[in-house]
């Protein structure tokens, strides 16, 4: 099973920046669907965006316009560049995907937007 590790989260004030990474074990050339979810306390684990094998990518409304996930094949990475940052994007963010029918997680990366 392909182990994700996360990393880039930290603290960020309101209208900032960052970028996650997601680092694999192994290739993911091969494999199509990647993302990120997000888990806030208190609420459920929710969808921010996910990106396939062919480029193409689907993103969570809250996010759109702001968010912009990517790959990077050669060096089995995923990232995640969120802009405009707002305090309702803390949160637990998490790596993620499904090789042949098994589901991966990180153990996530902390965000937090302050104002």
């Amino acid at each position: 099973q392909v182990q994700l590790v996360e990393s880039g989260g930290g603290l960020v004030q309101a209208g900032g920046s960052l970028r996650l990474s997601c680092s694999a074990s192994e290739s993911i050339f091969s494999i199509n669907a990647m993302g990120w979810y997000r888990q806030a306390p208190g609420k459920q684990r929710e969808l921010v965006a996910t990106v396939t094998r062919g480029g193409s990518t689907n993103y969570a409304d809250s996010v759109k316009g702001r968010f912009t996930i990517s790959r990077d094949n050669a060096n089995n990475t995923v990232y995640l560049q969120m802009n405009s940052l707002k305090p309702a994007a803390t949160a637990d963010y998490y790596c993620w995907t499904v090789v042949a029918t098994r589901t991966s997680w990180g153990r996530g990366t902390q965000v937090t937007v302050y104002s």
